[in-house]
């Protein structure tokens, strides 16, 4: 008999991976990596915020994510570096969420939950925010899924077509701090852009169509969360941590069967 724990954390990482899949391939076909770290490491200003407030943990890393993705979007739209704005906001977020949850009393012993993750202690209340949270990050990205790609694609074309760039802009990066708010307590902080961006680049390298690398992504992700999982169970060893590295064997398996491809 498997044990209860064990089958919410699966599902938590197959929920984790229908979000990350596609969402990811944006990420990777914008170059947006930086911008996943910068909402992540983010979120752990929320979890002092909810912590210090006595609110759920979803909740406060939900605001301040949003609000992250909120002040990039904007960023953006006026034309500021990224790579500079990204970083200070990225490392000046993660360092400020530090100091203010060391404030908080008890806390620093679970300080590493919060960093990597703790996919084995999903709650079925947590099951409930992780699946409702990937079906409508799912549902928004179908529902826009030809605009963004076309504002993906060229801003040029997508004013030619009349989209907004910046609204498509908007509606990703709302999407992101949605999965990184679902994505804490799996994987963590410091882990989530690696799910975002590893499954979706090994998806690349064997895909030959925007939605054929969306699926694939989704596919790799559920396998790398499975495998994780049962390396976890098997050696004992962290779990988040795992779920990434099972991921990157992946990648480096796709990119094998990309080289021979050629």
């Amino acid at each position: 008999m498997i044990d209860d724990f064990l089958i919410r954390a699966g599902l938590a990482g197959l929920g984790l991976a229908v979000a990350t899949g596609p969402l990811g391939s944006f990420v990777v076909w914008r170059r947006m990596a930086y911008f996943g770290d910068a909402t992540s490491h983010a979120a752990i200003l929320g979890v002092a915020m909810a912590l210090a407030l006595h609110l759920p943990i979803a909740a406060g890393t939900l605001i301040v994510a949003l609000t992250m993705a909120l002040t990039v979007s904007t960023l953006a739209a006026k034309g500021w570096a990224m790579d500079t704005t990204l970083g200070v906001l990225a490392h000046s977020a993660l360092a400020f969420g530090l100091v203010a949850i060391s404030y908080v009393p008890g806390v620093r012993a679970d300080l590493s939950s919060y960093l990597f993750g703790d996919i084995l202690a999903v709650t079925p209340m947590d099951l409930g925010f992780i699946w409702g949270g990937a079906v409508i990050v799912l549902g928004l990205l179908v529902w826009r899924w030809q605009a963004l790609l076309t504002a993906t694609l060229s801003e040029d074309l997508a004013h030619a077509s009349g989209l907004n760039p910046d609204r498509e802009r908007l509606v990703l990066t709302l999407a992101l701090a949605l999965v990184v708010a679902v994505a804490l307590k799996i994987v963590g902080a410091l882990l989530i852009a690696a799910m975002l961006i590893i499954p979706a680049a090994a998806a690349r390298a064997v895909s030959r169509t925007p939605e054929a690398m969306a699926v694939i992504a989704s596919v790799i992700g559920a396998l790398a969360c499975l495998a994780g999982l049962s390396l976890s169970l098997w050696q004992d060893t962290p779990a988040g941590p795992s779920i990434v590295s099972a991921a990157a064997i992946c990648f480096a398996a796709a990119a094998i069967i990309s080289a021979f491809r050629r």
